[in-house]
């Protein structure tokens, strides 16, 4: 309780990092990890800190050694670092639980929209959802989440060539982005909605992701908290015994 009073807790979400290119919003994050170090007791990533991610049992992503390496600085250094799987992130398995002490929050789970954890800082009950599917056309996306949760589909993928495999997804992934980033900016009222009644569970915020836009908003006796995103805005949320503030990488 001492270190919890003393250090803050961290939310970021959506960096879609890539593994076919290179831009400074990895530089900042990379940053970013380094300078909480001192100064966080734990960091909750809410889901798509990855554009894709597919973990074959002989073979990672050399892309993304980097920041597994400053994932693995950050708990070295005491941080607890919990994952919250996005839409992304479909096939997380333990790599980033067993080679960078990263927490994988729920890696199978329902496949419910609004699946998340609950979680208690400075006195505030908190519940953690990235946020996919919880608007109300996503139903096309819903059928799509379970399909990519089958078993044989992940065994029948695993079967292509690494580097074919990565194409693919990666192809598909910025279609993905592009196409979601553009609806969901535009309404963020389906999402608002679930963490209303969230709040009216009895929960004090609701954190989330997922929809790009940064945003601490009041809603009835609690708070509607998206981290917004590592590549356009560079916003990320802290909470401290101050409350909840947005900031900037």
């Amino acid at each position: 309780m001492v270190q919890e009073l003393s250090k803050q807790v961290y939310f970021i979400s959506d960096a879609h990092l890539r593994m076919d290119s290179k831009s400074d919003f990895e530089d900042r994050l990379v940053k970013l990890f380094d300078e909480i170090k001192s100064s966080a007791s734990h960091l909750y990533i809410v889901g798509d800190l990855f554009d894709f991610w597919f973990e074959y049992n002989f073979a990672i992503p050399a892309a993304y050694l980097r920041i597994t390496s400053a994932l693995l600085d950050l708990t070295r250094s005491g941080v607890k670092v919990v994952y919250i799987p996005g839409n992304h992130d479909f096939w997380m398995k333990d790599f980033l639980h067993r080679e960078a002490g990263v927490e994988l929050a729920r890696p199978h789970g329902s496949g419910k929209a609004g699946e998340g954890i609950e979680v208690s800082h400075f006195g505030k009950r908190i519940y953690i959802t990235h946020g996919d599917g919880l608007r109300r056309d996503d139903r096309g996306y819903r059928f799509i989440k379970r399909l990519f949760r089958n078993r044989f589909c992940i065994w029948a993928y695993s079967q292509l060539p690494v580097n074919l495999a990565y194409r693919l997804a990666m192809g598909t992934s910025q279609a993905s982005r592009d196409y979601t980033t553009n609806r969901k900016k535009s309404d963020p009222a389906d999402y608002i909605a679930f963490a209303r009644k969230k709040v009216d569970e009895g929960f004090d915020a609701v954190v989330m992701g997922h929809v790009h836009l940064p945003q601490i908003e009041n809603i009835g006796n609690g708070l509607y908290v998206n981290c917004g995103d590592l590549f356009e805005h560079f916003s990320y949320v802290t909470l401290d015994a101050n409350g909840f503030r947005m900031s900037k990488a």
